[in-house]
């Protein structure tokens, strides 16, 4: 029940500051690059560490922190240190919605979650790496909803290091390519998440990769 009602409180909080707090004029990437250059030899994990942060706390804006990256660091370190950055980010995300938030998924969905899960992390390793590629989706949202699913961490990793990367350079090289707004990614990015049990109970439901010897009930670890 505690960890239920910390779950709720906080994807209440992560939505709605999305709409209603704006922080942006504090992540400029001239500030960023400012703040980078006063931290000498330690800046390399000072943005690694703030990437991170921008991922678990989605209301900090990332994309100013990919340019302050491409323009302090150059291209290929920068998409080095975002990566790294948002990579422990997103598994953070992961395993705070896995031990906070799947007990509750699995009661509301009656079972549901507990679906073959060899076929399951089959699937939505490719929808997170999807979503990855897609400048649209919310990679703060996609990486919570993730952990409220069967999908393993492993897979779940796997697929978002390997679909963020070329974006990620591509915002280190060439800046703000891609500018939308931040409601619409984060609308994007809950319509992934209902993807992410809609799309395997499909496939349940027509027997589509359900093999009687790939399924377990086994939880991941």
């Amino acid at each position: 029940m505690i960890k239920t009602s910390i779950f709720l409180t906080l994807a209440v909080v992560l939505i709605v500051s999305h709409f209603f707090w704006d922080v942006t004029s504090y992540f400029k990437p001239e500030q960023i690059e400012r703040w980078l250059a006063h931290a000498g030899g330690f800046a390399p994990f000072l943005y690694m560490a703030v990437m991170a942060l921008a991922v678990i706390f989605s209301p900090i804006p990332s994309m100013p922190l990919d340019i302050a990256a491409g323009a302090f660091f150059g291209a290929f370190l920068g998409t080095v240190y975002s990566v790294t950055g948002a990579f422990i980010g997103a598994n953070i995300s992961f395993i705070i919605a896995r031990h906070l938030g799947r007990n509750f998924i699995e009661r509301f969905l009656g079972g549901h979650i507990n679906f073959c899960t060899y076929c399951s992390d089959k699937i939505l390793t490719k929808i997170v790496l999807l979503s990855r590629l897609l400048p649209i989706v919310s990679f703060d949202v996609v990486s919570y909803g993730a952990g409220l699913t069967k999908m393993s961490l492993k897979n779940f990793s796997l697929a978002t290091v390997i679909g963020m990367i070329p974006l990620t350079f591509i915002y280190n090289y060439f800046g703000s390519v891609f500018v939308f707004g931040k409601g619409l990614t984060v609308i994007l990015g809950l319509v992934m998440v209902v993807f992410f049990f809609i799309i395997p109970r499909w496939f349940e439901r027509k027997n589509i990769l359900y093999t009687q010897e790939h399924c377990t009930t086994k939880k991941p670890s």
